[in-house]
């Protein structure tokens, strides 16, 4: 057995004290710099270990586009947004653009013209996925061209997007196809990892449409039927009565062949899903979905106690969520 090592006493010769001021971040197993005598994890560490691995529920809540900005991150598999910071864009920085995933599952790449590409679908190390963006948005702004921006644990407290991104911005998703996006039309495509990677991506991407006539709602194309699934900001016991009451109706599907199956929990937000036939289009889905917009609204609006028959309804939709996050 290792021995043990006797614990430095508080105020010992040769032991960095601090007793005004911030704490600095030390190693877990290192003293203490408050000078408590014991190890950093087991005491001012404690306090900052929490705060990294804190979860925050709504990571996008307040940015423009939170509806979409979780549908990108859980459900669509290639889109960019052209992003607005709220200093502007500095000097040899001529964009920045979020995108779905990068290949190599880089965090970040800074392309050799000075533009910057912010995934979203990578791993969060902090449990706020908003300020594990932020920081690797600023080390892309200031890292060098044609270089990308690798994966990191970030500090329990730097900027979140939402202090970085103009909060008046737009947030227009381009849903694409594939993800020709990585290489620029100007590029040399002959790197073979990238090429590769390409590939890949491109073979399990599943078809996904942005409706137009309705805020956040993917039409998606799978072998054996279609879906829509629709990111929706209504509080979750709010919605689930409202749904609950055109389910109960007969009013909560979008045409012949198709029905609302249940929900997913995304970030905070819940995202009912339809099954469709597979000769339903996107295209065919949007005057069908507006329709339902329509009695949505109307049933969110209502305070009547659920009859039976809603409650019931209710009950079913409940049984039938999925958290993805």
């Amino acid at each position: 057995m290792a021995k043990k090592r006797p614990q430095t006493k508080p105020g010992k010769a040769g032991q960095a004290q601090v007793t005004n001021g911030e704490i600095p971040v030390v190693g877990a197993r290192e003293p203490c710099p408050c000078g408590s005598g014991r190890r950093y994890k087991a005491c001012h560490g404690r306090a900052a270990a929490h705060a990294v691995t804190e979860l925050v529920q709504r990571p996008f809540e307040g940015l423009p586009g939170e509806c979409d900005w979780v549908a990108l991150r859980e459900l669509v598999p290639a889109a960019t947004v052209p992003l607005t910071l709220k200093d502007g864009l500095p000097e040899g920085v001529p964009s920045v653009t979020l995108a779905t995933v990068l290949p190599m599952a880089w965090p970040a790449l800074r392309r050799d013209d000075g533009s910057v590409l912010l995934a979203l679908q990578n791993d969060s190390s902090s449990g706020d996925l908003a300020r594990d963006l932020g920081d690797t948005l600023l080390r892309a702004l200031e890292a060098e061209p044609g270089s990308p921006v690798a994966p990191r644990r970030v500090p329990a407290e730097g900027p979140r997007l939402q202090d970085l991104l103009d909060p008046n911005g737009d947030f227009a998703p381009d849903v694409h196809s594939g993800f020709e996006f990585w290489i620029p039309e100007s590029a040399d495509n002959s790197n073979p990892e990238v090429a590769a990677s390409l590939e890949r991506a491109n073979a399990a991407a599943i078809p996904t449409v942005k409706l137009t006539s309705v805020d956040s709602a993917y039409w998606c194309e799978t072998p054996d039927k279609n879906h829509l699934r629709w990111v929706m900001p209504h509080a979750e016991e709010k919605l689930l009565d409202a749904l609950a009451r055109l389910q109960a109706a007969g009013t909560s599907s979008l045409g012949a062949d198709t029905r609302l199956v249940g929900s997913f929990r995304a970030h905070g937000l819940m995202v009912p899903v339809w099954d469709l036939p597979t000769s339903m289009t996107a295209e065919d889905c949007e005057k069908p979905a507006a329709a339902f917009a329509e009695r949505l609204a109307e049933a969110l609006a209502s305070d009547a106690p659920l009859s039976i028959e809603e409650r019931r309804a209710r009950g079913g939709l409940t049984n039938r969520q999925v958290t993805l996050s």
